[in-house]
């Protein structure tokens, strides 16, 4: 039977359960006073009408934590437990009429001074409790006393206070624990998206950089192939008067060898002649020194560099200005590391880069030749 006395104590005023007892969603059991008590600490604030809260709120059973959620009737909307209404009224029939009174010399305590004393009063005074001879004879007879029995109960009632109390508290310390467990995750998921943001810019940035190196490398190519076109047909006229000497030279040869003076003579005028046109070298062009340089096309950025090295995040100032000039130097992160604000690239500095990344023409212009 002590067993069952135990399952029959409410977990909030720690007596028997005192009718009307109701059966919480998790299957627990409360005073329908001790759960109003909790329901009422837990929500300060919603309306009551007689002690009672009148509108629908929540709080959480003391034996499980498990979270119970009331209807605009609050506690009185509870289903009431009649089997354990029933037990109760058979345990005290049956058993508390049954069981002997227990002695209580054994259970009470004795006074430690007048040892044959029953502590039956409560000093406030010194706040401890004592017997009537104390209070007649001994150190607290100049203290104000009260019955034991009514400090029990109102101590017993502030402990009940205190604990339904710090049950409202650790509903809502529990709240606020899951609060900041929400913001842990949107502050991570916030980073996660901002890494992607900058990912993003700069790679659309490295693609701006491509793009135009691809067109400064086919500028230069094609120069390069102007001037190598131009000297390899200049090589080739060379190459063509060279060979014309040569047979010249060859035929001049074989008149010296001409033992006939009258067949001399008749070759040697026009074999003359022909020398003197392949002496005359005045239509071959000749290229201008310093032709093969191409230091025009060289490139220099320093201050795309130093505009790179400015990129950072952005002020809050150029939010507006950035969006009205261009929507892609978004980025999202605040300056000082707070997430979950949208902020964009340095502004001066990627307006100086694209600003100057054009400048980087090439020109095609080739070196005059003179002749």
């Amino acid at each position: 039977m002590d067993s069952l006395e135990k399952q029959l104590i409410c977990p909030i005023c720690l007596e028997m359960f005192t009718k009307p007892v109701v059966i919480l969603p998790c299957q627990h059991n409360l005073c329908r006073k001790c759960a109003n008590d909790i329901f009422q600490s837990s929500n300060p604030y919603l309306p009551t009408r007689g002690g009672s809260v009148t509108s629908g709120g929540r709080f959480r059973c003391p034996s499980c934590r498990h979270e119970v959620v009331l209807d605009r009737h609050g506690v009185y909307g509870l289903q009431r437990n009649l089997l354990v209404e029933n037990i109760i009224d058979m345990y005290k029939q049956e058993y508390i009429s049954s069981r002997p009174s227990p002695e209580r010399k054994d259970d009470q305590p004795m006074c430690e001074i007048h040892e044959d004393e029953k502590i039956n009063i409560y000093c406030l005074t010194c706040s401890v409790p004592t017997c009537s001879m104390c209070k007649v004879f001994g150190s607290h007879k100049d203290c104000e006393v009260a019955p034991l029995n009514s400090i029990y109960q109102t101590q017993k009632t502030e402990l009940t206070d205190g604990i339904s109390m710090m049950v409202g508290n650790n509903d809502r310390i529990q709240g606020i624990i899951s609060q900041l467990e929400e913001t842990c995750r949107t502050i991570e998921e916030n980073g996660r998206r901002q890494k992607s943001n900058v990912c993003e810019k700069f790679d659309h940035l490295y693609a701006i950089l491509e793009d135009r190196k691809r067109e400064m490398n086919l500028k230069v190519n094609a120069v390069q192939e102007e001037k190598l076109n131009y000297i390899r047909g200049l090589t080739r006229k060379y190459g063509d008067h060279l060979e014309a000497m040569t047979k010249i030279m060859e035929t001049g040869t074989q008149t010296l060898e001409e033992p006939e003076m009258a067949v001399f003579l008749q070759s040697s005028k026009p074999l003359f002649q022909k020398i003197a046109e392949a002496s005359n070298t005045s239509h071959l062009e000749r290229v201008e020194r310093g032709y093969e340089n191409m230091d025009l096309y060289s490139v220099s950025f320093k201050k795309e560099c130093m505009a790179l090295r400015n990129i950072n995040f952005a002020r809050d100032d150029d939010d507006d200005d950035e969006e009205e000039e261009e929507d892609e130097d978004d980025v999202g992160i605040d300056v000082d590391g707070r997430a979950g604000q949208t902020a964009s690239g340095e502004a001066d500095s990627l307006g100086q880069l694209k600003e100057t990344l054009p400048s980087q023409t090439l020109s095609t212009r080739t070196p005059a030749t003179s002749s």
